[in-house]
């Protein structure tokens, strides 16, 4: 049930009850007076009688010894030595009774109550009548207000979801209401604060990761001058095992260079896809093949799509060689249509990486010695820029499965 619902259900609950033990204090009190006052004026009624009875004067014209109809409760009363005042019936109409005992016997007096009864009734309409119209306007009140709060919530639910996905520019807006000297207006909006709080969450975050990204590129560029140098001179080194094991190294942190300008790249949103048609099954085969390492190809389902062959091949590059420096082989890759699905037979990816996507610098292997961890990140970044939809999981025999959804026409 959504927010909206719960907080106008929660408001019709409490108005009715409200309404209800207010209706039912109102009846209480009414029917108290308006009864009270009938009991007053049959006791005087029982009072003149009792004085007529005892003088030998005419007795008034609703009073009697020992009527027939005088209900048993009050025979009791009055046989006790009491008086009493109880509502009951004579000749099938309502009257209130009233008894006091008279030489041994019974002198009652009753008056009609018919037309109490409709008083009361018709008083206890007009109560049930206004206490739900009362509820009715508090929970129409409840609903236009549960509304607004939950436009309000979802508006900024929708600005975190974007700010999730990767839209760092996405605002809620808000502002705080500031009076002359700076007092909020109309008291405290917890909403507002709410939204506030993420609009300035997000400009924080966003300059982090502005910061990140410069700094990214500052390094890669600022590495590629010296690193060039260094190629150069280890080339004038003489033949052996000194060198290759310079050569091995400057290789690898020539491709951790090239890495870390292919994420600015792509951070800066510079990368622009050049789209042709491609049969899907083909570009897989180039692609293995270009890595040189040993991956099998099945082609359950060949289909045409449009998307940029190079950086298709890169993904699928990134993703071989992850395979077999973190999984173990055989690694395969099914196209299925505009689907592909790479798996090998390792440990499978760890559960972080799983819930949380690729992270810069972060490895499967505790000791970080097979990789730097930007072969996923530059997957997931030229997916984007391809429309490609990525999942990473864990296949049916336990490797690492990693699963590519191509934009079908």
């Amino acid at each position: 049930m959504s927010l909206r619902w719960r907080i106008a259900l929660t408001i019709t609950a409490v108005s009715c009850a409200v309404a209800a033990v207010l209706g039912v204090l109102v009846h209480n009190v009414v029917t108290r007076q308006v009864v009270g006052e009938m009991r007053k004026e049959v006791r005087d009624e029982l009072d003149y009688a009792l004085s007529a009875y005892e003088y030998g004067t005419t007795m008034p014209e609703h009073a009697a010894l020992d009527p027939a109809e005088l209900p048993q409760r009050l025979r009791e009363l009055v046989a006790d030595g009491q008086r009493g005042t109880v509502v009951g019936e004579r000749g099938g109409e309502a009257v209130i009774w009233s008894a006091a005992p008279a030489d041994g016997k019974a002198l009652a007096t009753w008056l009609p109550y018919g037309a109490t009864r409709s008083r009361l009734e018709t008083i206890d309409t007009a109560i049930l009548g206004s206490s739900l119209l009362a509820a009715g306007l508090v929970t129409l009140a409840g609903f236009f207000l549960a509304a607004r709060i939950s436009r309000r919530l979802s508006a900024t639910a929708a600005v975190a979801r974007r700010i999730t996905d990767g839209d760092l520019d996405a605002r809620v807006g808000m502002r705080p209401r500031r009076g002359l000297r700076g007092r909020d207006k109309g008291g405290r909006d917890e909403v507002q604060d709410v939204a506030i709080a993420l609009d300035t969450m997000a400009d924080a975050l966003q300059r982090r990761l502005e910061s990140e990204k410069r700094f990214t590129a500052d390094v890669a560029h600022e590495l590629r001058t010296p690193l060039t140098g260094m190629v150069a001179a280890a080339g004038l080194l003489p033949e052996g095992r000194p060198k290759e094991m310079i050569n091995d190294r400057l290789q690898a942190l020539r491709g951790l260079t090239e890495d870390l300008l292919e994420i600015s790249r792509l951070d800066a949103g510079a990368e622009k896809a050049e789209l042709s048609e491609h049969r899907l099954g083909t570009l897989v085969e180039h692609a293995v093949r270009g890595t040189g390492l040993e991956a099998e190809v099945e082609v359950v389902r060949d289909v045409t799509v449009r998307t940029d062959r190079r950086r298709l091949d890169r993904i699928l590059a990134n993703l071989i060689v992850n395979s077999h420096k973190h999984g173990r082989p055989p690694v395969t890759l099914t196209v299925d249509g505009p689907v592909i699905e790479v798996c090998d037979q390792g440990g499978g990816y760890p559960r972080e990486l799983v819930e949380e996507g690729p992270q810069r610098f972060r490895t499967g292997d505790p000791g970080r010695g097979r990789g730097h961890g930007l072969g996923l990140t530059i997957v997931m970044g030229q997916a984007g820029v391809l429309g490609i939809g990525v999942e990473f999981g864990t296949a049916k025999d336990g490797g690492a499965r990693t699963v590519l959804r191509l934009p079908s026409d």
